[in-house]
């Protein structure tokens, strides 16, 4: 199913928008070159001989001729934090609400997929402090709630909420205490004298041995290339709410040479710290997430 924020003027239910997109990339796995990844998402798992009787689906069996017992939401393989910056500068474009409704989009896929799979999953939002927090399971039940969290995030107001990222982390790696992937949705958009901060309490998760994904969210054209009409324009910051009067083309030039900096920067410190770094458009089809998230998944099994 090709989704992107440009074919969907509206975000419909969350849960039902997930299961399409989940179904729709397993389907086009086989023609993908993911193909004989590990993508079975049995609720299922063969009897062993001295087991209990009490959980063997006699359904199956009828179909199959083979035993299986049912698996329970206790019984997961991977307990995954799906930690989202709610910042003011994530809803640029403030049209659409672009990055966070892109990251809201690809966190709910994230979360049916590693429900369907019986992993635990739980949602962190952020900004200058922690907004939301749940605990990792597997439950259908659960799953709803952090639906709803999400729809909350794209219909809220975010005017000048600054991020503290650097903080927040520190804070999810004191209180996540089991062997975890910390999955990240944010555009980093810091102050680079930050940045050091930002990899302090990246090191700092995974010296609590959890592994990292991070999703870095942003509008190419405009936030990196700088892709503005030669004109003068009125520049807001979101978080700050300061204003600056230029013309794109007498900046364009300097803007460039310190983003790249900047972007090299943190590519530089994720190899050094071993974490899995994708540069998201989010223009691009969601499923390039999906399939990042397959690989990673894959390498820790």
């Amino acid at each position: 199913m090709d989704i992107s924020l440009e074919n969907l003027p509206e975000i419909p239910s969350l849960d039902l928008l997930a299961k399409q997109l989940v179904e729709g990339f397993i389907t086009g796995m086989h023609k993908s070159p993911f193909h004989g990844f590990s993508v079975e998402f049995a609720e299922h798992r063969l009897y062993n001989t001295g087991e209990s009787t009490r959980h063997i689906d006699w359904k199956v069996y009828a179909k199959t001729d083979r035993l299986y017992t049912k698996r329970y939401d206790e019984e997961t393989n991977l307990r995954a934090y799906i930690l989202l910056d709610n910042s003011s500068s994530m809803y640029y474009p403030t049209q659409n609400n672009g990055k966070i409704r892109f990251s809201i989009l690809a966190a709910s896929t994230l979360a049916y997929l590693l429900q369907r799979q019986r992993d635990a999953v739980g949602l962190i939002s952020f900004s200058d402090k922690i907004d939301v927090f749940t605990e990792a399971k597997s439950t259908r039940a659960h799953l709803q709630n952090i639906f709803v969290h999400l729809q909350h995030i794209l219909q809220q107001d975010q005017q000048h909420k600054s991020t503290e990222i650097s903080q927040s982390l520190h804070v999810v790696a004191e209180k996540i205490h089991k062997r975890s992937l910390v999955i990240i949705f944010s555009d980093l958009m810091t102050k680079p004298e930050q940045l050091e901060e930002f990899f302090k309490s990246i090191q700092h998760i995974k010296h609590r041995k959890h592994e990292v994904l991070f999703f870095q969210v942003n509008e190419p054209s405009t936030e990196l290339d700088f892709e503005l009409e030669d004109r003068p324009y009125v520049i807001e910051d979101l978080e700050s709410g300061q204003k600056m009067k230029l013309n794109p083309s007498q900046v364009k030039e300097t803007y460039h040479k310190k983003v790249d900096e900047y972007y090299k920067q943190i590519a530089l410190k994720c190899h050094q710290y071993k974490v899995d770094l994708t540069r998201v458009d989010i223009n691009e089809n969601i499923q390039k997430v999906l399939a990042e998230f397959l690989i990673k998944r894959n390498k820790m099994n």
